[in-house]
């Protein structure tokens, strides 16, 4: 186990800006290679289903109830992220290999756990959530297929989160480079030869998911020092356990919550008819491309903060703060831009159906406009956990999106039935929130590190 991996970044000493992006950048892609899963899965119902409007509905809307099923947990990939990193930058090499064994014990279970919550809430939550008929049999059937491969999602998510406390994005990368090539063959394979529709898409996204795991798994028992796998060292120590809880649950339920007034505003959408949940279906799929840009800088600022913070390094937090934020910031909108300049042709990649395209080119304008703002209070809450805030920018969160989009579907959505009026919701809640969040950084900044 000694020696140290040629994957490993010193995040405590040298440049910052340019380790930012060699971290990020390789996260984004990975993280928009695994959501090509679902957009594939999308593409290719959407060209050669029988039903093609009904089958795109059907994969579209189950995005919403898997990231609200499987969030808890990755959030609390997060903290063990947090604290590993933070093992790593204090120089605790024994501590942070037991941590890593119990994250990836902790990945197994949850894994397990989720299978049978999936199965079970599959037919009822869609049928809370109002999906039309016409669409509720397929979404059905792919939920609980997607359900069976839960254990690979966590193994991969935790696996993933462990490589990048020492800075590794890129091998994460590699995994989904293979496994997205083989759901891309294995969807038209199963699609266009067996005409299995809604049930081929979600098993090949299934055997992709555990392609990618396994490579994961590999890596780490292949992994040298404080990070290496043991199979055989796998268990849940109660230490590690609550620290890990302690920065992971706060985030995981805030995604959760999150994620939960995003199935209300598809319960909303779903009003509106097959096309506008079809058409919503395909601008997600930009909006996710355009989020993991943020969500990479925020697993940036999180993992370079934690390790900084835990070696006592205050001016480097400051400055990594900063520079992910404005590198957040920039990136996604200019390619939030490129997807709304281009929505006719980006749009018609899934769909040829014209109302579908109307919906779906409706959305993109509204939504990825500003989406840009989310970086505020995903990059502040990310520095917050770093330097060990975990609950304050999860309830600042909750209040600013969730019960603010609650208010918005209930009363608002009901004196003006538009499709953009619902829509309207999710940059008034970014101002709202990312306001509430920084306030918050700055003024927990300076108590952590005077106290530090």
């Amino acid at each position: 186990m000694g020696g140290r991996s040629i994957h490993r970044m010193d995040m405590l000493s040298g440049g910052i800006a340019s380790k930012l992006m060699m971290f990020a950048l390789p996260l984004a892609a990975s993280s928009i290679l695994q959501q090509l899963f679902n957009s594939v899965d999308v593409a290719v119902v959407g060209h050669f289903a029988r039903n093609p409007a009904e089958a795109t509905a059907a994969v579209g809307c189950n995005g919403p109830v898997i990231n609200l099923i499987i969030n808890l947990f990755i959030g609390i990939s997060v903290g063990a992220n947090v604290v590993i990193s933070n093992h790593i930058g204090a120089g605790r090499r024994e501590e942070a290999g037991r941590a890593v064994h119990s994250a990836m014990a902790i990945a197994l279970i949850s894994g397990v756990l989720l299978i049978f919550a999936g199965l079970a809430i599959s037919a009822p939550i869609l049928t809370i959530m109002n999906t039309p008929e016409s669409v509720r049999g397929y979404a059905v059937e792919y939920l609980r297929i997607y359900s069976l491969g839960m254990p690979f999602v966590m193994v991969y998510n935790f696996g993933s989160a462990i490589l990048r406390s020492i800075g590794d994005t890129r091998r994460p990368l590699i995994c989904l480079v293979i496994s997205g090539i083989l759901n891309a063959c294995l969807n038209l394979f199963l699609v266009v030869v067996f005409h299995l529709d809604v049930a081929g898409v979600a098993i090949a996204t299934v055997i992709s998911n555990a392609v990618s795991s396994a490579m994961v798994w590999v890596f780490l028992m292949k992994e040298r020092g404080e990070v290496h796998l043991d199979p055989r060292r796998l268990a849940v120590s109660i230490q590690d356990l609550s620290r890990i809880l302690k920065v992971g649950v706060p985030a995981g339920l805030q995604s959760m919550v999150f994620s939960f007034s995003n199935v209300i505003i598809q319960s909303v959408l779903n009003g509106f008819g097959t096309a506008a949940v079809a058409g919503s279906a395909v601008a997600l799929n930009y909006e996710n491309f355009s989020y993991f840009i943020i969500s990479a800088f925020t697993q940036a600022a999180v993992t370079f903060t934690s390790q900084n913070f835990g070696a006592g390094q205050y001016a480097r937090c400051r400055r990594i703060f900063r520079l992910c934020m404005a590198m957040s910031m920039v990136l996604t909108a200019c390619m939030s831009w490129t997807f709304i300049l281009g929505r006719g042709f980006f749009a018609s990649l899934f769909t040829s159906d014209p109302e579908v395209l109307r919906y779906a080119a409706s959305r993109m304008v509204m939504v990825l406009s500003l989406n840009f703002l989310s970086s505020t209070y995903e990059v502040g809450g990310a520095s917050l956990r770093g330097i060990g805030y975990s609950m304050t920018p999860a309830v600042l969160t909750v209040f600013g999106t969730c019960v603010f989009r609650l208010f918005w579907a209930y009363a608002v959505c009901r004196i003006f039935p538009d499709f953009e009026v619902l829509l309207s919701v999710y940059p008034i809640s970014w101002v709202i929130t990312g306001s509430a969040v920084l306030c918050a950084y700055f003024i927990l900044r300076r108590k952590a590190f005077r106290q530090g």
